[in-house]
This record gives C-alpha cells, sequence and structure tokens, in this order.
C-alpha cells in the first residue's frame, strides 16, 4: 500500500497548529502533504474520514508486553493489536521483562519479537542496574547502542542513593534520558491502597503520598548535581506536581507524565477488595486528581501514558493486598481523553498532544507530527461512537481493568503505522 490519501477529517496536528478540516496525502511510508493535493498523486487506497478525527498516531511512554517470560499474560502479537486498535503507534517497553532488559542480546530480543509482531515501533528501555537489583550499573551505553531509546528502573527500588547518583551521572555524561518512577519503597512497605480514609476503613495496607515525593525530590537534588535529564513516570498526588513545577523554575531538564486512569479515579472509586482498582501508585484523593489535571492542563505534567499492565485471571484473585497491581490500559486511552475534554479539564488539542508532539520531544523522537518528510504514523476516530468494554470487542490478553463492562465514547476506526494500515486489518 505505498499511497494513501485520508479524505474530510478534521485534522488535530498540535506539533504544527493545525486545528481545520482537510486531506492528509502518504507515500512511501511517508507524510507527503497535509491540505494540498501533489500533482499527479494517484491514491492505491482512500480513507473517508469524514465526521472523524485525523492526528498523529499515539505514542506511550510505559507499556508491558509481558513478553519475554511472562506471556500467559500477554503477547507482543495480542498487545499490540491492542495498541492498533486504540490509536498508537510507538510503545515504549518498561525493563521489567523477563529476563530484564539489562544486556544487548535482550534489546535484540525485543526487537526481534516486534519485527515478528508486525509492530516495530517498540522501543525498549534500559534498566539502570544489573537485574534492576540496584546493585551494580548496566552497561547503559551498550543497551543505548543496541536500540534503547533511554534508560529506567521500572517499579523496583534502587538500592542507595550512591548508586542512583553514579547512573545518573553516567547517563549524564551519553545524554541518556532516565525515566524514572518515585516511589520510596520502605516509606511504601508493601502496601496497596492510599493512606487514607479508604485504607483505614477496610484495614488495606497503605503508601503515603510522601513515599512518592521524598523519592522524587531525592531524584530532583541529585538531577541538579549531575546534569541529568530526568522524565518522572505516573506521577500521582499534588506536591509531586509542585515540586516538578518548583524544578522547573529552577532551570533543571525535568519532564513528567501521568496514568490516565489516576485523571479519572480516586480512592473514593474503588470497590472495596475489588482487585481491578489495585494499581500503583494508588489511586489518591480527589484533591490529587483534580491537581493532577490542573497540571497537566498548564504543561507542567507533559504527557499522559496508559501504564498497560495485562494480568491473567490468577493474578487477580485472592485478598486485595497480595494481588498483582495493574490495569489492561491501552483501549480505554482514547475514550478517556474524550471524557477529560467533555469535563473541561482540557482541550481535545491539548489532550492530543499530550499523547503525541510531547511524548516524541521527550524521547527525541520525529514522530508525533503530520509534518511533510516525517514518518506516516496516523490515528483516525471517530469521536461520537459508543461502544461497550466486553470480551466481543477487546484485544488485549488482560482484561483487568475496572472499567470492565462500561459503555465508552470514542473509537478508533483506522490506525497507520509508517505509512501501513494495522488497524483495522483484514
Amino acid at each position: 500500500m505505498n499511497k494513501i490519501q485520508i479524505t474530510g477529517g478534521r485534522l488535530i496536528d498540535p506539533a504544527n497548529g493545525i486545528d481545520r478540516t482537510g486531506d492528509v496525502y502518504i507515500a512511501d511510508g511517508k507524510i507527503l502533504s497535509v491540505a494540498a493535493r501533489p500533482d499527479g498523486f494517484d491514491a492505491g487506497f482512500t480513507i473517508d474520514a469524514a465526521g472523524q478525527i485525523v492526528c498523529p498516531g499515539f505514542i506511550d511512554l510505559s507499556t508491558r508486553l509481558r513478553e519475554p517470560g511472562q506471556s500467559r499474560k500477554g503477547t507482543f502479537k495480542s498487545e499490540t493489536r491492542a495498541a492498533a486498535k486504540a490509536g498508537f503507534t510507538t510503545l515504549c517497553l518498561q525493563p521489567d521483562t523477563v529476563p530484564v532488559i539489562d544486556t544487548p542480546a535482550v534489546a535484540e530480543l525485543v526487537r526481534e519479537l516486534a519485527e515478528k509482531a508486525g509492530y516495530p515501533q517498540i522501543h525498549p528501555i534500559a534498566a539502570l542496574t544489573q537485574k534492576l537489583e540496584g546493585i551494580e550499573l548496566s552497561s547503559m551505553l551498550s543497551l543505548q547502542r543496541a536500540g534503547c531509546i533511554a534508560v529506567g528502573h521500572a517499579n523496583r527500588p534502587v538500592k542507595n542513593l550512591l548508586i542512583l547518583r553514579r547512573a545518573m551521572e553516567y547517563a549524564a555524561s551519553h545524554d541518556l534520558l532516565l525515566i524514572f518512577r518515585p516511589n520510596d519503597s520502605w516509606l511504601g512497605n508493601n502496601g496497596c491502597a492510599h493512606e487514607g480514609m479508604l485504607a483505614t476503613r477496610y484495614g488495606l495496607p497503605s503508601i503515603p503520598e510522601a513515599a512518592e515525593t521524598i523519592a522524587l525530590a531525592q531524584c530532583l537534588e541529585l538531577a541538579e548535581l549531575t546534569g541529568c535529564r530526568i522524565h518522572f513516570g505516573q506521577l500521582s498526588c499534588k506536591r509531586s506536581v509542585i515540586k516538578i513545577q518548583q524544578a522547573r523554575n529552577d532551570g533543571l531538564r525535568v519532564t513528567a507524565d501521568v496514568a490516565m486512569h489516576q485523571l479519572h479515579l480516586t480512592e473514593n472509586d474503588m470497590i472495596p477488595f475489588d482487585s481491578a482498582y489495585h494499581v500503583l501508585p494508588p489511586l489518591r484523593t480527589e484533591a490529587d486528581k483534580q491537581y493532577l489535571r490542573t497540571g497537566l492542563a498548564a504543561g507542567t505534567i507533559d504527557a499522559i501514558v496508559s501504564d498497560h499492565q495485562p494480568h491473567d485471571l490468577d493474578a487477580k484473585l485472592g485478598a486485595f493486598p497480595e494481588t498483582e497491581p495493574g490495569i489492561s490500559a491501552l483501549e480505554t486511552v482514547l475514550p478517556l481523553l474524550l471524557k477529560l475534554a467533555d469535563d473541561g479539564a482540557l482541550t481535545l488539542f491539548e489532550g492530543i498532544a499530550a499523547l503525541t508532539s510531547k511524548p516524541a520531544q521527550i524521547l527525541g523522537l520525529k514522530r508525533g507530527a503530520l509534518t511533510p518528510g516525517l514518518q506516516a504514523d496516523v490515528c483516525i476516530f471517530d469521536p461520537a461512537e459508543t461502544w461497550t468494554i466486553e470480551a466481543a470487542n477487546w484485544k488485549s490478553r488482560g482484561v483487568n481493568t475496572p472499567f470492565w463492562g462500561q459503555t465508552m465514547k470514542g473509537r478508533v476506526t483506522h490506525t497507520v503505522q509508517a505509512g501501513c494500515l494495522i488497524h483495522p486489518t483484514a
């Protein structure tokens, strides 16, 4: 499929400040033109996007596909089908696979699995330390050369701050991006819910917001000391947003994201002992949720992530504290984004920027835009179409979502990755 014409859609391209009706022309895997028809262009395939929105393909900064190592929960094939159905064209894979992404050989395995699944735009995040044990540094430069887009530590703790400092100095010397989820695991103490009314009422082990903010403050101090570029992942509370804004005012090179579910759910939404609500960081207060929304609209929080974590049924059975945290989240990102816009939390233009151009800037990728000459990654969605979350239309192998059975508004109709139509497929 060498040439594609997308006609009559509402084009929203935050990177280029575009919000208007028009056509997109694709040839040889690249954006050939926007609005103006190129001379002699003869489309091999035409997509009628009338009444729909055409935007750059979504970029996810935090995904788990469960391969290698946990294929009972998900595979590259199953989870990339879910990603394509959800409008995502680029995924960043967290390093806590089995084995951990701490050698070039594992990074190469990730690339091979991605190619085999027909979804090549999966970027591994290299482990900051060997086996994510927080003791010995990994060979970050070798991992970068093997295709890793950044370094990180997933949800695992680094054993001490000296090791984190050395890792940040190493990363800074090679201009490597460090993706860091702030969490003091000792303060967290294996908790499973926010330290608040719900945890007290039901006797659940709790995690104070200080577990996040203290780890964030420590990392910010080290960022100032080392000059390392830091991206903070999955913020969950008001005080973290305030600290990020203060750090930016001080000139630190820091960015941040928030998981989509944190913008919609709070501890008050949790059905007691329903493990679909077991996430890390935990669902916080209504005030935290509202401040996360404010921080996103103000640009203090740069990006929205899915934090996709599919699980098998066994992982979510048992007592709430004993279940594994995480939501199968890719397929609900778009309708939840549209709900944010409907709620007035941010504009659709701002929301699309948080899923396209801003993640691309953080990663240093020439993607996330409908700029002529760039790779043709495009998402087309109908903002008015409704659908119900159920087995008949769910692609991910993980059904662990608190939104199961709910009716959502907004559905992706077409996803184009590097000029190839990956959703729908034949």
